[in-house]
């Protein structure tokens, strides 16, 4: 018989207590998910703000969270490729919004509709782009669209209407300065001006685009390539050869009264000392609808192959909630798609400049057969502002043709 000492008689009551602490935490770990996020984010901040993300959720939930950073270029293909092996990843932060229908139709991303219940902090045009079929899949996070970006010393009050815009661009021309400048063979960039005046890419009915009915040879996107072309060559703003480059290059130098980019340029402006406006570009003239740029956006999406799904969406709520987005655009600059978040940051010039441009915009269409658009509609949108007055009816039919061929 072993001896009762004093050490093991104090032993003996502690024994029950770490059986039991043991056995809760046996029984904790069993529940707890282990998950797996990719992220292609390379700017330190923006990498830091997802591991603070997994950090908190992990201490919230008790639930672990790996972080694994993938190749913006590969992300897409490899996840499709190791998902359905279930060596894919739990959810990806972040996903374009133009991915997302050649992963939904590999069957490789989660359906969201059942999850994300409550939607009105989100921007529209954000839900819009994420949506496929009819479906939402994935939850959005930020976004980016064109917008006018204009030097206040050149520009005291921003123009609301297109006499306005044409009078002030064409008063800051001459003399070395510019009054407007943007690349206008790019159809990127040129798509709210399609929009406005009634062109699309494909027909889109709620999430579904027909990709038989092909827009960019109708009477609107023929006006389209015709203002362009006036930009040019009757209003003399926009010289031969000007790329974005060069653009932004007067813009930074002061040089330049009006510049048409994206939130992309801000950080080389806000760095040149520019005191800019952003706001929206004005309806063109004899437009039926009003400027629509197209919109770019980002967001969570959850694998279909997840063994943790509950906890992967939580995760996604988690990271794409107005306190998320708000420490994203703090880590990254990023323009947040929660209303809540930009209404905390209407003072940003960023956020709230092209924050405006994302809600009226156009999402770019997010199903695979994009691919087969951009070459011949950038060859057309090119060659429309080659020389004035040109056949822009034949040069669009010639195009439509090509994506026609090409969707074969």
């Amino acid at each position: 018989m072993i001896p009762v000492t004093h050490e093991t008689r104090s032993v003996k009551p502690l024994s029950f207590l770490a059986l039991a602490l043991l056995s809760s935490a046996l029984t904790t770990n069993a529940n707890a998910a282990n998950l797996t996020i990719w992220t292609h984010f390379e700017p330190a901040g923006e990498v830091a703000w997802v591991k603070a993300q997994a950090a908190e959720f992990e201490k919230k939930t008790g639930h672990k969270v790996q972080v694994v950073s993938v190749p913006f270029g590969e992300i897409t293909d490899k996840f499709i490729q190791s998902a359905p092996k279930n060596q894919g990843p739990d959810l990806i932060a972040t996903q374009p919004h133009d991915r997302l229908g050649q992963m939904a139709a590999a069957g490789v991303i989660e359906p969201m509709d059942k999850y994300i219940t409550s939607r009105g902090d989100y921007d529209k045009t954000a839900l819009s782009a994420f949506t496929y079929r009819g479906r939402l899949f994935g939850v959005p996070l930020f976004a980016e669209a064109v917008a006018l970006v204009y030097n206040k010393k050149m520009v005291p009050t921003p123009p609301t209407s297109w006499a306005s815009f044409l009078a002030t661009a064409q008063k800051n021309t001459g003399n070395g300065k510019f009054g407007f400048l943007t690349q206008i063979d790019e159809p990127y960039r040129s798509y709210g001006f399609v929009s406005a005046y009634g062109g699309y890419v494909f027909k889109n009915n709620n999430g579904t685009f027909n990709t038989n009915d092909v827009g960019l040879a109708n009477a609107g996107t023929v006006k389209a390539l015709s203002f362009l072309n006036d930009l040019r060559y009757k209003y003399n703003l926009v010289p031969e050869g000007v790329d974005a480059g060069a653009a932004k290059s007067a813009f930074v130098d002061g040089r330049l009264a009006m510049l048409y980019t994206g939130p992309w340029d801000m950080g080389d402006i806000k760095k040149a000392g520019i005191d800019y406006g952003i706001t929206s570009f004005p309806t063109p003239p004899g437009a039926s609808g009003k400027w629509s740029p197209f919109v770019g956006v980002q967001g969570i999406i959850v694998s279909a192959y997840s063994k943790q799904k509950a906890a992967a969406v939580q995760l996604a709520r988690q990271m794409t909630s107005s306190p998320a987005q708000l420490a994203f655009n703090k880590a990254g600059g990023r323009i947040p798609v929660s209303l809540s978040a930009r209404a905390k940051l209407k003072a940003d010039l960023v956020v709230s400049g092209f924050g405006n441009a994302i809600s009226v915009g156009t999402p770019m269409p997010n199903i695979p057969q994009m691919g087969a658009v951009w070459g011949p509609w950038g060859a057309a949108t090119a060659q429309s502002v080659q020389r004035a007055g040109q056949n822009y009816t034949q040069i669009l039919n010639r195009a439509v043709t090509e994506i026609k061929s090409n969707l074969k």
